[in-house]
């Protein structure tokens, strides 16, 4: 399985943010799925309300257009309307698909407040390419253990995840240890991709730091970017992941879960 990471920085435009997604695409070197992060349609420090779209509205519709297009799924971060709040989705399209998870859990952390405008998900989400079970999540949700080995009960070799990660201390060391413990937690790889580091934009919001990572199931770093706009390309070996399971059978062994 063929995965393309694409580490972006959007802007508040969501219209020239396809152009970006067009771009990922366009560089995806033969990948069957192409990752960009969280907040891809437009970047966090700007109200919601405004940019939000339904799945079926204009700016997930040229997305799978896109993925459609170069018959590959994308997977980008947008905003769609719940109420009076917006929810976090991560839009997964491609040929005979278009669904989007509602991030689960909310960045109520480290002095922001998400829940204050984003209305919580509470469903997991997987989906299949090439009979390939993948999961998903978004940011916050990767300190989460208990979702990612949700998505492996719901057969998940890997878990996608897209992300705005705020900067501050310890912060960029604390992603990696957190990717790297997702994929021992659910012998899976995880491929995260993160915003870049957008430069001063004189703003609070968590707009990125870079250093998309992904680990393999025995919590190995396969790869990890800068802080720059940039991508790679990644083969995810799925013996490994079967291998894990065998020698590192954790999912069996549990004794505690979730109710």
């Amino acid at each position: 399985m063929r995965i393309a990471v694409s580490q972006i920085s959007s802007t508040t435009d969501p219209r020239s943010n396809l152009e970006l997604v067009r771009d990922a695409v366009r560089r995806a070197e033969d990948a069957r799925v192409v990752v960009l992060p969280e907040a891809t349609m437009c970047r966090f420090g700007v109200p919601l309300g405004p940019v939000a779209e339904p799945l079926d509205g204009p700016w997930a519709s040229a997305v799978h257009e896109i993925a459609a297009a170069h018959d590959v799924v994308v997977v980008a971060g947008m905003f769609t309307p719940s109420g009076d709040r917006v929810a976090n989705t991560l839009l997964v399209t491609g040929p005979g698909l278009h669904v989007g998870y509602d991030k689960i859990h909310l960045f109520d952390a480290f002095g922001f407040q998400e829940s204050r405008t984003v209305a919580p998900g509470s469903s997991p989400v997987v989906f299949e390419v090439d009979g390939v079970t993948l999961g998903v999540a978004t940011c916050y949700d990767i300190r989460f253990p208990e979702l990612f080995r949700a998505l492996a009960d719901k057969g998940a070799s890997a878990v996608l995840v897209g992300a705005s990660w705020g900067a501050g201390p310890g912060k960029k060391e604390q992603w990696e240890l957190l990717v790297r413990a997702r994929a021992l937690d659910c012998t899976s790889y995880v491929v995260a991709c993160g915003q870049a580091h957008p430069g001063d934009l004189g703003s609070s919001a968590p707009t990125g730091i870079g250093y998309s990572t992904v680990a393999d199931p025995f919590g190995d770093v396969v790869v990890q970017l800068s802080d720059q706009p940039s991508g790679t390309v990644v083969d995810l070996d799925l013996a490994v992941v079967e291998r894990a399971r065998e020698v590192l059978p954790v999912l069996a062994n549990r004794r505690l879960t979730s109710s």
